[in-house]
């Protein structure tokens, strides 16, 4: 691989390697599935070189880059961004407690651009619909969407999501429903969904069925090439007009994939390609990569104005022994079953990527401090019996022997 590397100098391998890798934790990919994209790959047309695509029925046109801004804390970095070519902006109201949507409003504002870019936020988060009474649904979420508001300095927000469905529950709550509903009606919000990190097939599925959701923010990445039941809700969803939104799009954001991978793949390499397999989708209208830094935004940007796989994409992307150092958890619960003590594992497999793959130990404190004391590290004995039951491989016990050594 020398000659490959061989124009590279330290820095900017530096920038284009260490600085915005992804990861992932698949062994035996198959091309035929890496690849299965390929055919379908339906774009709009292209502005100034950039690759729009419709977002659903939102009636929204929107390159298909744009910006996951939770780790960002940066008003230049959004003004870059802007100034790129992105036009989408996601943050959540529990992003640093609030102030990721007062720095991002703050931003838009100063430059004047509020008009312009499309603002995304999430609310109404596990803990809080935990304590949500349905006769206090719309009072309750009113008061979170003025917050927000507030915050963004705007008076309506452009799409709005309930924040981490885990499960069908919600999607079909009634009051969730009629004060969602009853905001986008008022005028506060011009579009509702659901964002999903987990039993992401059967949350979007139920999305789709209740019909009042116009975009759903989802899990997907080239790791989950063999799960038939996500990639098919996310078909399903695109031919009722339901707008899908990728995150989690670089299978982690690891910054330090494993040597032997580095051994064989640029950095820049993996990026690309991961972030390019899920664009492929037609039925993906934009992918919100965590943009933390400008080589963040140097490393994905560029992906919107081409979608050609390169030989060394492709060949990485065909390659059977993949083994990537930060096995990437699908959220798909079956470790659970297998779990004597009821340990929340998929919730400290995402603070566990928060804190090691994003940098992000605001992100995974506050994720890790959701799961009830009952079920959470200290209830894991390190029995190992989930290690048979995880649909990707992930080395869970290691993760959560590290995860004790910051939380203990």
């Amino acid at each position: 691989m020398a000659s490959r590397n061989s124009d590279l100098s330290r820095r900017k391998f530096m920038a284009t390697s260490l600085g915005c890798l992804a990861s992932a934790g698949l062994a035996g990919l198959t091309p035929s599935l890496a690849r299965a994209e390929d055919a379908t790959a339906a774009l709009t047309e292209a502005k100034n070189g950039i690759i729009y695509r419709k977002l659903g029925r939102t009636g929204l046109e929107l390159p298909i880059v744009s910006m996951g801004a939770g780790a960002c804390n940066d008003p230049a970095l959004v003004q870059a961004c802007y100034d790129s070519g992105i036009r989408l902006f996601e943050t959540a109201a529990s992003y640093a407690y609030g102030r990721n949507e007062q720095m991002i409003g703050n931003a838009l504002h100063q430059m004047q651009a509020r008009d312009k870019a499309i603002i995304v936020t999430k609310i109404l988060g596990p803990p809080q619909r935990n304590r949500l009474v349905p006769e206090r649904a719309k009072p309750t979420l009113n008061k979170m969407i003025e917050a927000s508001l507030k915050r963004l300095k705007t008076d309506y927000i452009d799409i709005l999501f309930v924040h981490d469905v885990r499960d069908p529950e919600p999607v079909h709550d009634e009051a969730i429903k009629e004060a969602m509903s009853e905001v986008k009606k008022e005028g506060k919000v011009r579009a509702i969904g659901l964002s999903t990190h987990a039993d992401m097939a059967n949350v979007i599925n139920a999305a789709v069925e209740v019909e009042i959701y116009d975009v759903i923010l989802t899990s997907v990445n080239f790791t989950m090439a063999t799960d038939t039941d996500l990639l098919g809700a996310i078909a399903r969803a695109g031919q009722k007009g339901v707008g899908i939104i990728a995150m989690k799009a670089l299978a982690g954001g690891a910054r330090y994939p494993n040597p032997e991978t580095l051994r064989e793949y640029d950095g820049s390499v993996i990026n690309s390609a991961a972030l390019k397999w899920v664009l492929r989708n037609e039925n993906i209208g934009t992918a919100i990569p965590g943009i933390a830094n400008f080589d963040h935004l140097r490393a994905n940007f560029p992906i919107a104005s081409d979608l050609e796989y390169t030989e060394e994409e492709e060949r990485f992307l065909s390659d059977n022994s993949i083994t990537l150092g930060m096995g990437f958890c699908r959220q798909c619960n079956k470790c659970l079953a297998s779990c004597p003590e009821g340990v929340d594992i998929p919730n400290l497999m995402r603070t566990h990527m928060y804190a090691a793959q994003y940098g992000n130990f605001q992100l995974a404190r506050q994720t890790f401090d959701e799961i009830p004391r009952t079920n959470g590290l200290q209830a894991c004995t390190s029995c190992e019996s989930c290690l048979a039951r995880c649909a990707n491989a992930v080395d869970i016990p290691t993760k959560i022997d590290e995860l004790k050594l910051i939380y203990a």
